[in-house]
């Protein structure tokens, strides 16, 4: 089955709205063997959306809608696309006394607000989509041919609500047989550029992607190689996923850290527990950023005692105990300072593993010979110290998340052994 998603609001095309509800959409359905033909995002314009629907249903008969249900004057959703089926628009009483009850038992003294009656506006001969997430019900609407058009609410929480309980059953129903899916599964890396990454890979000769295509997408992160498998069941995709992807993994080495959503200082806080070993961090360019993604993490509390940002040289010495020779020799930016980062960190805070964070975030303060993007990264484990001198790209905030993302590894590294 093919499908277009059409997503309404002029915050969408002003940019002051990224498109969430149609990226949802996409990967809800491929679950199913649905694939979204097409995605377009529209104003609220009735002429507008009155278009791209009408050119949807013209190129695949099937297309949800995203926006446009309030009880605004810009909400034209409904009337646009009533007119499209030649379907009046008819006030439905229920739906007015839900809305009722649903003021009331918010403390509101009135009636129901005027506005919120247009809500109740139904075309006629539609099927109304059950919504337990808000106030604006989504409509099911079908012609003779069997065309249709789901109408969902835009706010993105009751629109992935209302398509997993109203819409996405009618959907399947629809489905012949064991659906042939589209299905993605992500391999996560960090510590190793996307062009020799791709080298390791190409120079395996022997690797049999069964079908499967890889897709090399770099972050600040790292890079994730993310294979998707098309017309095929579920349960050959996911054999298939864990061939290919066990070679992969091999060919990545301790560049992996996890699959999917797997985030790297939930990783990092795993092994730590299970080392029983707690963490303290010094950092100077990434001002708490590295502590902010430990802290994240939902529990890291019986691992992460704390942290220092050492911003100033006088915090350095003061607080993590760098030498102000060390400072004077080597500079604030320098593997030596970082090195005595992680140790004081680690020492004033009573923790095994300690951090320290040094560098150059920009967009000023480079030189020839410590350019902006230049960081020195630390870790100190039971008196083991270890410690790195990069260069990393991006502008002030990708630096500092990159230069967060390094320790993390550089600890993740060091736990497992291969640093």
């Amino acid at each position: 089955m093919n499908i277009e998603v059409v997503t309404i609001g002029d915050e969408l095309l002003l940019g002051f709205t990224i498109d969430t509800n149609g990226a949802h959409l996409a990967r809800e359905l491929s679950q199913y063997g649905v694939t979204v033909a097409r995605r377009a995002s529209v104003g609220d314009g009735a002429d507008e959306i009155g278009a791209a629907v009408g050119e949807a249903l013209d190129r695949t008969g099937a297309v949800i809608t995203t926006g446009g249900l309030g009880p605004t004057s810009d909400d034209r959703t409904k009337p646009s696309i009533a007119a499209l089926f030649g379907r009046e628009m008819q006030l439905d009483e229920s739906i007015v006394e839900s809305l009722r009850q649903r003021w009331k038992s918010r403390g509101w003294p009135g009636d129901l607000p005027e506005s919120n009656r247009q809500q109740a506006l139904i075309p006629s001969g539609a099927t109304i989509l059950e919504n337990r997430h808000g106030s604006a019900p989504g409509i099911w609407l079908e012609d003779e041919r069997g065309r249709w058009v789901a109408m969902l609410p835009g706010v993105p929480r009751e629109m992935r609500g209302m398509f997993a309980d109203s819409l996405l059953p009618l959907i399947r129903a629809r489905l012949p047989g064991e659906p042939m899916v589209v299905a993605s599964r992500t391999i996560r890396t960090t510590g190793i550029s996307e062009s020799a990454l791709s080298d390791r890979i190409r120079n395996l000769q022997d690797l049999d992607f069964e079908g499967l295509e890889l897709a090399y997408l770099p972050g600040w992160e790292g890079v994730d190689l993310r294979l998707t498998a098309r017309g095929v069941t579920a349960q050959d995709a996911d054999a298939r996923f864990v061939r290919v992807g066990d070679a992969l993994k091999e060919v990545a080495g301790d560049h992996v850290y996890g699959e999917g959503a797997a985030d790297l200082a939930a990783s990092v806080l795993a092994a730590l527990r299970a080392a029983g070993k707690k963490i303290a961090v010094g950092e100077s360019c990434t001002g708490g950023m590295l502590g902010a993604r430990l802290t994240a993490v939902a529990g890291s509390s019986d691992v992460v005692l704390g942290g220092v940002i050492a911003y100033h040289n006088d915090v350095k010495m003061g607080q993590l105990g760098v030498g102000k020779q060390t400072l004077a020799e080597h500079g604030a930016v320098s593997e030596e300072t970082a090195r005595e980062m992680a140790s004081g960190a680690r020492a004033l805070l009573g923790s095994a593993v300690g951090v320290g964070i040094t560098g150059i975030a920009g967009p000023g303060g480079g030189t020839p010979d410590k350019p902006v993007g230049t960081v020195c990264i630390a870790a100190d484990i039971d008196g083991n110290v270890k410690s790195f001198r990069g260069s990393l790209v991006g502008d002030r905030h990708e630096v500092r998340q990159r230069s967060a993302q390094a320790a993390l590894n550089l600890v993740r590294r060091m736990l497992a052994g291969t640093a």
